[in-house]
């Protein structure tokens, strides 16, 4: 019998095959599963991270927002408990505040490290250290820190109490500003104010013809677009400006300072020359004999001078005799000086000097006036230099200053003016027709009369008109012929102590994420 092609040889029991693209399609359904499953996961897994760094950064933001609040909440303490660093427990910190949502309970916490700068006993300023967790996320703190304290005047490169002319020659850097009336021809990059609306720039100040109704800032300066002047600047209270002298005094005598008695002798013959060091100490030399020279200054004050058609400035140290080298404490670095004082140097840290007036056993008052006779610069200039000079009257750049000079520092003229007055090697110089004439200075003093370029990196304050050049009938005739002023950024937020505040209120003048 014949088999049945298809047959194994048995009826009826055919072998079925199924085709090869039946196991190829198989095999391709699994492995788009296998991606469709893997790009799910990682989709899934994306979105999951995505969410989790989405409520990471709302807690980061929260955090910030918890260390802001307890930075707030400190300057709401002091402002209640002024000087009080330990949030009133009289332990140290650091200290826990809780901030809260009023509509949703606890936000997080922050903790709150407080330490004072002192001198002399006295705090100075005051960092805060908020360290803020947010309860929805504590794994991401963030830490700000913050330094409390008045507005410094090292925040200005100018501020002055009275009109004032600041000439084509001039570059400046910082805030300029100005009780009175402003004729700025120089360049400035920062904000020039004056709280007036309107003033009289008469020939004094470069406005030819008299303006009797000039805007409060006026001038062919470049930098006019930074100009603001009236209601919307607010005064600044000089009088408020002023250090207490006294309280001063009694800190250089009883917590560590450097204190001067008044020097014997005539009150135009008499004083201290300071030379400081680049070591950290200062020389001081007792002034016995001066000489005078003729000139003029607007600074009525000056006792040391002899005013009408001719006067004479006794500033040029003629004999002088060593007291002694003296290391500047740290802790206390003060020096005060109850006399006229002559200053140059080198400065190595935060010092402070103040200039102020004795009493002389009768009613007389001895002149304190402060002369800068040379270069005064700072050992190093990363901020940890400085210099702070106090003089009850005024701050004049002497008649033998260098024809390039230097001078970093804040200059603080209380009650008179910083400036270097008028010499002229010419006999009977008449200006402006405001009728102040000055006789000629010797012909061995003639060719200081002129000077160069002066560079100043710091801050003047000053109640009179400040002056460093002077022009007769229009043209340069004495002083500084090129000036370059700029304020010193890093003195601004941590100036030599007791350096005179711009406002009357406390504030955060430092704030930074660390």
């Amino acid at each position: 019998m014949k088999r049945a092609a298809g047959t194994n040889g048995r009826f009826g029991t055919a072998r079925r095959c199924l085709p090869a693209q039946a196991g190829v399609t198989i095999m391709m359904v699994i492995a788009f599963m296998g991606i469709f499953l893997l790009i799910m996961g990682t989709v899934t897994s994306y979105a999951f991270q995505q969410a989790k760094y989405g409520r990471a950064l709302y807690g980061r933001e929260q955090a910030i927002s918890v260390a802001e609040a307890g930075l707030e909440y400190y300057r709401w303490f002091l402002a209640h408990n002024p000087d009080n660093l330990t949030n009133g427990t009289g332990q140290p910190g650091p200290y826990t505040y809780t901030v809260n949502d009023p509509e949703g309970g606890v936000v997080g916490q922050a903790a709150l490290t407080v330490a004072g700068n002192s001198a002399c006993g006295v705090i100075q300023s005051i960092d805060i250290t908020s360290r803020g967790t947010s309860d929805l996320n504590p794994g991401f703190p963030r830490t700000l820190a913050a330094r409390y304290m008045r507005k410094s005047v090292a925040a200005y490169s100018y501020l002055l109490n009275s009109n004032v002319w600041a000439g084509s020659d001039r570059v400046i850097t910082g805030p300029y500003f100005s009780n009175g009336g402003i004729r700025m021809d120089g360049s400035n990059n920062s904000d020039v104010l004056s709280p007036v609306s309107s003033w009289i720039c008469t020939s004094s100040y470069n406005c030819v013809p008299t303006q009797n109704n000039a805007p409060g800032v006026v001038g062919s300066g470049s930098g006019s677009a930074l100009w603001q002047w009236g209601a919307n600047v607010s005064s600044v209270n000089f009088a408020g400006i002023g250090a207490n002298l006294g309280n001063l005094k009694t800190s250089a005598q009883t917590a560590g300072g450097l204190y001067f008695a008044p020097a014997s002798g005539a009150a135009n013959q008499r004083g201290y020359h300071l030379i400081f060091n680049s070591d950290g100490t200062v020389t001081v030399r007792r002034v016995s004999a001066t000489i005078g020279v003729p000139s003029y200054s607007s600074d009525t004050n000056d006792l040391s001078r002899s005013y009408g058609w001719t006067t004479r400035e006794y500033s040029i140290i003629k004999t002088e005799t060593l007291v002694g080298t003296y290391t500047v404490p740290s802790s206390c670095s003060l020096i005060f000086v109850e006399d006229r004082a002559w200053i140059e140097g080198v400065v190595k840290g935060k010092v402070t000097l103040v200039v102020a007036t004795p009493l002389d056993g009768v009613a007389a008052v001895v002149p304190t006036s402060v002369y800068i006779t040379n270069n005064i610069t700072y050992a190093s200039n990363d901020g940890t230099a400085g210099l702070t000079v106090i003089a009850e009257d005024s701050i004049n750049i002497s008649l033998l200053s260098p024809a390039t000079m230097e001078l970093h520092g804040i200059f603080v003229a209380q009650g008179g003016l910083y400036g270097r007055n008028l010499y002229t090697a010419d006999h009977s110089i008449c200006t402006n027709g405001l009728q102040y004439c000055v006789d000629s200075v010797s012909a061995s003093y003639s060719p200081y009369t002129k000077r160069t370029l002066l560079t100043t990196e710091g801050t003047v304050v000053s109640k009179l008109r400040t002056g460093t050049s002077w022009n007769c009938s229009g043209t340069y005739c004495s002083g500084y012929q090129t000036r370059v002023d700029a304020y010193d950024q890093l003195q601004a937020t941590n100036p030599p102590p007791f350096t005179p505040s711009a406002s009357a209120d406390y504030s955060f003048v430092l704030w930074r994420e660390q």
